[in-house]
């Protein structure tokens, strides 16, 4: 099904400005599902530029009560969203424009084959496409850093700092010239100050020859294998093979590969919530307009101090024993022993990804965070260009006279205690 280019505005422009929308706009953890059917409609319709004949036009406007159809299906979960009304006034508009009735078949419309040659195919790029090609083409090779964040949620900054946080709604991670990348957390529990990502979106940038403009979003549940456009590179450009998207595994982990900045994001699934990790170069990291001016960006700067959760400040009020009677609609409530022996079974260094794993089960009860804590770990052993900096351990000067960076096992496991009853208590205050 092809688009002509007289009707090409009106319909890409209106899907544009519905990705703007999902943009500026982030849902919180609903099941609104606009975001899959926007990028199904986009995908069945966005792949052809030859006039709309009489065959096209007929599966056009199929597509288009393929859409209708899918708002209608999440409409009762899509209330107050304004990426989900604004597609609503877009469909009656392009019905109208392109006289399509709203009676007739709603069959989801094949994705059409692209023709050979098509951008998606196309192996050539231009060296300005190949950032160690162009960037450092007379220096020394880059400096690649490395930004995660997962659980309940850790963050692990390109400067290698490593603090837990207490961030809810969104925030901006990664901001620069390149690309904006900013995630939404959400409470884990009703009334529980323990949060974790619920959505992410992506913002490539345009960027000369290489790629158009291009938006990747995920959700709780939501892991598309395509951009927001339903595309997997970027775009018409000669270049556009410099942006990729493949797909790991189906709804759980993706890998987004920008060789025109040397970046190679990763983003996985793990239980309900969403984990994020990045390898980019320092001469990335830093490109931006104004540095003094340039606001939050916690992959750079690190979470507000006021947003920190220091464990340590617990120590003279933690417990003795662990967190039996508090769980507020957890899963299972662990003692410290409990979440020790549980994390260890996936990461047996006791390093911070493993305390970080004790901390989750003890705030959550949800044994799928030790996942997150394992795939986090597993993310920094492939993105992280000093192998000797993997694995992080708490400082000895913040831990107190008389130890050590490498004792953290069962200190930890009774600092943690306090802060984790604390929350927990205090949810059930609140």
């Amino acid at each position: 099904m092809g688009m002509g280019r007289g009707a090409e505005p009106k319909a890409l422009g209106f899907i544009k400005i519905l990705t703007v929308f999902l943009c500026i706009f982030p849902a919180v953890s609903s099941p609104c599902r606009i975001l899959k059917c926007n990028s199904d409609f986009w995908a069945a319709t966005s792949s052809s530029h030859h006039h709309l004949g009489a065959e096209d036009a007929v599966e056009f406007c199929t597509a288009l009560r393929a859409y209708s159809h899918c708002t209608r299906r999440t409409a009762r979960t899509c209330r107050g969203d304004l990426a989900y009304h604004s597609a609503v006034h877009g469909i009656d508009d392009l019905m109208s424009q392109h006289n399509c009735s709203k009676d007739g078949p709603t069959s989801q419309p094949r994705l059409r084959t692209l023709p050979p040659g098509d951008s998606q195919e196309r192996s050539d790029s231009p060296e300005i496409c190949h950032y160690e090609k162009s960037f450092h083409r007379h220096s020394a090779p880059p400096n690649y850093t490395h930004c995660g964040l997962f659980g309940d949620p850790h963050l692990r900054t390109f400067t290698d700092n490593f603090q837990t946080c207490k961030i809810q709604g969104a925030w901006p991670l990664v901001d620069n010239n390149y690309l904006n990348v900013q995630v939404t957390n959400t409470p884990v529990l009703p009334g529980s100050t323990a949060t974790a990502t619920s959505k992410l979106t992506i913002i490539f940038k345009n960027f000369q020859e290489c790629v158009d403009q291009k938006v990747y979003q995920a959700e709780m549940d939501e892991l598309p294998a395509a951009f927001a456009d339903g595309s997997k590179n970027g775009g018409d450009k000669s270049g556009a093979n410099s942006l990729k998207i493949i797909e790991k595994v189906a709804g759980q982990h993706i890998e987004i590969h920008a060789k025109y900045i040397g970046t190679t994001i990763v983003v996985r699934q793990v239980g309900r919530y969403l984990t994020f990790a990045v390898r980019m170069p320092e001469e990335v990291v830093n490109a931006v307009e104004d540095k003094d001016n340039q606001g939050l960006y916690l992959c750079l700067r690190g979470c507000p101090k006021n947003q920190q959760i220091d464990f340590r400040t617990f120590h003279s009020q933690a417990p003795e024993t662990g967190l039996r009677g508090h769980g507020v609609g957890s899963n299972e409530v662990f003692t410290p022993q409990m979440a020790g022996a549980k994390c260890k079974e996936k990461l047996p260094v006791e390093d911070l990804y493993f305390q970080s794993c004790v901390f989750d089960l003890l705030t959550t009860g949800d044994v799928n965070f030790t996942l997150a804590a394992y795939y986090a770990f597993e993310d920094v052993k492939l993105l992280h260009s000093n192998k000797d900096k993997i694995h992080l351990y708490e400082r000895a000067k913040d831990l107190g006279p008389g130890n050590s960076a490498a004792h953290t096992g069962l200190d930890f496991l009774t600092l943690v205690v306090g802060l984790a009853w604390l929350i927990r208590c205090c949810a059930v205050w609140l």
